[in-house]
């Protein structure tokens, strides 16, 4: 599985198990207690049926020159990974099996020290096999974003 898979380790499985027919973002990262999600302090903002959005809060922690107070590369790529996997599983209608392909995040500025970052990604072509997903990470305008993501995903039949 690809690396959202990992993020949301076995709460996930268990979720999965108990869920709906629809998918709710906010039940499954609500179920995490540790790991990289909850050390990034990602929380989940809105979604929709084809994209999900969530943020990071500033945090000195992830700032990656002291100095610029601008946040690191790491975290707004662990964002956007994120909200990009979730947005395929809300396309799907739920959590299900897939692998990501291909992952580009372009840097378009700086982050703006003491501001949150959200990163909105968006589903939108899914066929048999492949999810095609595009994104923006921004700290307050969407006009003005920070960075674009594009990624594929390969889309796994659901053993269950």
């Amino acid at each position: 599985m690809g690396d959202i898979a990992l993020l949301v380790g076995c709460a996930a499985l268990t979720y999965a198990v108990s869920m709906a027919a629809s998918f709710d973002p906010a039940a499954l990262l609500a179920q995490h207690k540790t790991g990289h999600i909850v050390a990034l302090g990602l929380r989940f903002v809105a979604n929709g049926d084809d994209w999900c959005e969530f943020a990071i809060d500033y945090d000195r922690r992830l700032v990656s020159d002291a100095n610029s107070g601008i946040l690191a590369s790491g975290p707004i790529v662990s964002l956007m990974d994120t909200a990009a996997g979730f947005a395929v599983w809300a396309k799907r209608g739920g959590f299900k099996p897939q692998a990501t392909l291909d992952l580009r995040l372009d840097y378009l500025r700086p982050s703006r020290p003491g501001q949150a970052v959200t990163g909105r990604a968006e589903c939108y072509r899914l066929t048999r096999r492949i999810a095609f997903v595009r994104g923006l990470a921004h700290d307050g305008d969407p006009g003005d974003p920070i960075a674009h993501l594009t990624a594929t995903y390969m889309v796994l039949k659901d053993e269950a």
